[in-house]
């Protein structure tokens, strides 16, 4: 690699003595000698001429126009600080700083064909100088240029620079792409990188909620890359860029207008600007001829200090700008330098000749053209004038200028072993050969405080600590426009503490306090959420009310949060509240209905059990297998009362206990029945004798034979709720429709309930069975055809039970249940015991004996 730089190095050497001036005459150039040369760049210019060459003459130099106070007051602080450095015996003793500045014009052939000339320049003269004196530095090239000003220029110069190991320490260009060391290996600079202003605007108009902007730029690497990188981390935050304008190097009034009539009918109100001043100038002023108001602009530090957009000619329309700005400073003596400038006839002083001229608006004697103007007389006193060069009460490109000038000074005092110990104490050592690499190195190791108390030292990447003040444009009581700190950014700090803002102190777009709004769609209010159109930018959305269940909280929100489990929307969808619950309770009417039912099921059983207790010992009774009959009316009643197990909240030992009751209840009800069929069965068609047939089916064996077919059906309930009991459960299922949480009994194991119900079918069905077999017995004793009504609305019942009970919801399936078990006990209880109390009653003369045997005479 040094190889490589070495003949780079050789190759412009050798170019620089065979240079020659082509052209008419040579760059203009401020300079002043000395031990050692500093360059400068500054746009005292901003309108480059075209080259025109028609190759048939000498080539010339033409001059830029537009001349610009602020940079002319950029070059003479560096012109300053040089002779301040130069004045104090503690840096660089017994060395002469000399500086070298030319005009870049603010365009990169300009700044090229300034750099050439500020070489060929420094080549010929540390040569003369190296054979005249001993005391200078040997074979001195440039040490360091000063420059530039907008970062497409600089690029040019720093990539020229770079293999050469020269550095370039500027100061105002700002751009990203200028950190990449391997194409820029010898850039350093004073003024942060793009990538913290970005950051910061960004935050910025976050921070006051404008997430739908316009961008302007022009076609320069500093909009460019400032533009794209605000664009992406804006979008990343939620942002959308209504519109983008970028102003032609050199716009025709249609392109002014076109993007005027953009700015004019766009609803993005707020406008963030990263171009520098002189661009802004025509579509400003047509701004201006529109009376175009209620833009909020945002300003990049290009243009947010500007004093000559400040003027009263767009008052109304810049007034409330916001911006990014360097931190300013008053350098003590500058201004005192500045107003003692004056105009002199001899060579190197065009450049301050062409600023009285066009501070005073006279033409000096020697330079007297076509153009009718008064002499300048050249003692006409700047400290009656009101310009950007003169006020510097708060310097900041101009403080950057300073700080770079004693950058290198501080380096140079360093690689010149200013501060070593010898017989030359107190002085540099200015016999050794230079080298630029060796003095880019102390420069990016340079480390001091100035005397304004700040630390001056570059990074890895050459950049200094990124600090902006922020910056906004009031009116004062003069109708002057003035720069009012109201905030900083300081992007080294932690997150969140970054940008400070003094939101009461700033003066918004039309002198109004309160923050304008600009947004493509209102934000959404609570309860809704935003719904993007089609094909349009995020920003550009409709409001949709949140569904059931959902809810937003928050102004604007981009989606509807769900409500945690057993949770529900309010009315308005801004909060979640509990969850009703809901059970078949005994205030609702249905619970109130089903509980009457139950008592009214349960006071009739024991109606007829009274009434078959007290006739315990008629004939009807007796032929009705009375101990059956009792325990068939006790099974009756535990089946009535188990109803009313189902009905309230489940707890734990309701919903164990509610399914394994009403099986158990159902399966004795039906045993009863079952061996009462099979009874009335063997009393009328076995041939079985009497007494085997009533050894067969003796009360003991009846008892028996109860047990034996209840016994399975505990059994089964028994194990079934010792194993997985059925617990108490929230079910959030049906709370996406109704807001409401049900609270079941929720069953582990479903098979358990659907064996219950299968054994009591079973049962049933053979109840049917039997008693459909003794359907003709007769009439004066039918109960075989009671019973087989009766198991007829059993079946009737069980079956629509099944799909009435899956598919109803919530509470209304245990209605559903309870419904089933009232109506198949009403129908046992009916169909078998009303008619036998009918007799007793109503016809005791039915009531004996012969009645019982058919031989009754009606």
């Amino acid at each position: 690699m040094e190889l490589v730089q070495t003949l780079q190095w050789l190759v412009l050497t050798l170019e620089v003595e065979n240079f020659e001036v082509v052209g008419g005459s040579e760059p203009l150039a401020l300079h002043s000698e000395g031990d050692i040369v500093i360059g400068g760049f500054f746009p005292l210019h901003y309108v480059a001429p075209k080259p025109q060459q028609s190759y048939n003459n000498k080539p010339q130099i033409p001059p830029c126009s537009g001349f610009h106070e602020r940079p002319f007051r950029w070059m003479m602080t560096m012109v300053f600080a040089v002779e301040e450095i130069n004045r104090n015996s503690s840096l660089l003793p017994g060395v002469k700083l000399g500086y070298r500045i030319m005009d870049s014009c603010n365009h990169i052939h300009n700044s090229l064909q300034a750099l050439y000339s500020l070489l060929t320049h420094s080549e010929a003269v540390s040569k003369i100088k190296a054979r005249q004196s001993s005391t200078c530095l040997y074979y001195s090239p440039v040490p360091a240029v000063i420059g530039l000003a907008s970062s497409s220029p600089t690029r040019a110069v720093a990539q020229t620079l770079g293999p050469f190991n020269i550095p370039l320490v500027s100061y105002f260009a700002t751009c990203t792409c200028l950190t990449d060391k391997h194409f820029y290996p010898s850039f350093l600079r004073t003024v942060p990188s793009d990538l913290f202003q970005v950051k910061g605007l960004v935050k910025l108009v976050t921070y006051f909620g404008w997430f739908w902007v316009g961008t302007i730029g022009t076609t320069d690497d500093y909009s460019l890359y400032g533009i794209q990188a605000f664009s992406n981390q804006f979008g990343r935050q939620g942002g959308c860029v209504a519109f983008h304008l970028t102003i032609p190097t050199s716009p025709t009034m249609a392109e002014i207008l076109e993007m005027a009539d953009k700015l004019e009918s766009s609803t993005a109100r707020v406008v963030v600007v990263i171009t520098a001043e002189v661009d802004l100038l025509h579509l400003f002023s047509e701004l201006a001829q529109r009376n175009v108001t209620g833009i909020q602009w945002i300003a990049s530090e290009a243009w947010v200090t500007s004093n000559r957009l400040a003027s009263p000619d767009f008052h109304f329309l810049l007034e409330g700008t916001l911006g990014f700005s360097f931190p300013g400073v008053s350098i003590p003596g500058l201004k005192d330098f500045l107003l003692n400038v004056r105009p002199s006839p001899k060579p190197g002083m065009e450049f301050i000749n062409m600023f009285w001229e066009e501070q005073f608006g006279c033409k000096l004697e020697n330079y007297a053209g076509a153009v009718e103007k008064p002499v300048c007389t050249g003692s006409e006193d700047l400290r009656q004038t009101d310009s950007s060069y003169s006020d510097v009460s708060q310097v900041r490109i101009s403080y950057n200028v300073y700080k770079a000038v004693y950058a290198v000074a501080h380096a140079l005092h360093t690689f010149l072993n200013c501060d070593s110990v010898g017989h030359n104490r107190g002085l540099c050592e200015k016999h050794s050969s230079f080298s630029n690499g060796q003095f880019l190195q102390h420069l990016k190791m340079v480390n001091f405080t100035n005397q304004f108390n700040e630390k001056v030292y570059f990074d890895s990447n050459g950049e200094p600590v990124p600090l902006y003040d922020i910056i906004n444009w009031q009116k004062d009581s003069k109708d002057k426009m003035r720069f009012i700190k109201v905030g900083s950014y300081d992007g080294s700090a932690p997150h969140g503490q970054q940008l400070q803002i003094m939101k009461n102190a700033i003066v918004w777009t039309k002198g109004e306090r309160r923050v304008p709004v600009s947004q493509c769609s209102a934000p959404c209010p609570p309860g809704s959420r935003q719904a993007t159109r089609q094909g349009e930018p995020k920003c550009c959305f409709d409001c949709l009310p949140c569904a059931d269940g959902e809810i937003s909280n928050q102004t604007g929100s981009t989606d509807c949060i769900k409500c945690p489990e057993y949770y529900w929307s309010d009315k308005d969808k801004v909060k979640c509240v509990a969850g009703e619950e809901e059970f078949l309770s005994f205030y609702d009417a249905m619970g109130i209905i089903l509980v009457a039912l139950t008592l009214l099921g349960f006071i009739l059983t024991s109606i007829v059990t009274i009434v078959f207790h007290s006739f315990r010992y008629t004939p009807i009774v007796k032929a009705n297998n009375s101990e059956i009959s009792f325990l068939l009316l006790l099974s009756l009643k535990l089946c009535f009362l188990c109803c009313l197990v189902f009905i309230g909240q489940p707890s734990r030992w309701t919903c164990r206990l509610r399914q394994a009751a009403f099986g158990i209840s159902f399966v004795l009800c039906l045993s009863c029945v079952l061996f009462k069929t099979i009874v009335v069965l063997l009393a009328f068609r076995t041939n079985i004798p009497s007494s085997r047939g009533r050894k067969l089916f003796s009360t003991a064996q009846q008892r028996i034979l109860i047990i034996c077919t209840t016994a399975p059906q505990i059994c089964l309930g028994t194990g079934w709720v010792l194993a997985a009991p059925p617990f108490p459960f929230r079910n959030p299922n049906y709370q996406a429709s109704t807001g409401r949480i049900v609270v079941e009994c929720k069953e582990p194991w479903p098979p358990g309930f659907y064996l219950l119900l299968g054994y009591i079918g079973l049962l049933a069905f053979a109840c049917l069975v039997l008693a459909f077999l003794g359907r003709k017995l007769p009439d004066t004793f039918n109960e075989a055809k009671l019973i087989t009504f009766s198991m007829l609305i059993f079946w009737a019942v069980w079956i629509s039970f099944i799909p009435a009970y899956v598919s109803s919801p919530g509470k209304f399936s245990v209605a559903v249940e309870i419904f089933a078990i009232l109506s198949s006990s009403f129908g046992l209880l009916l169909c078998i015991f009303i008619p036998k109390c009918y007799i007793i009653l109503l016809r005791p003369e039915r009531n004996i004996k012969k009645g019982m045997t058919g031989k009754y005479s009606r």
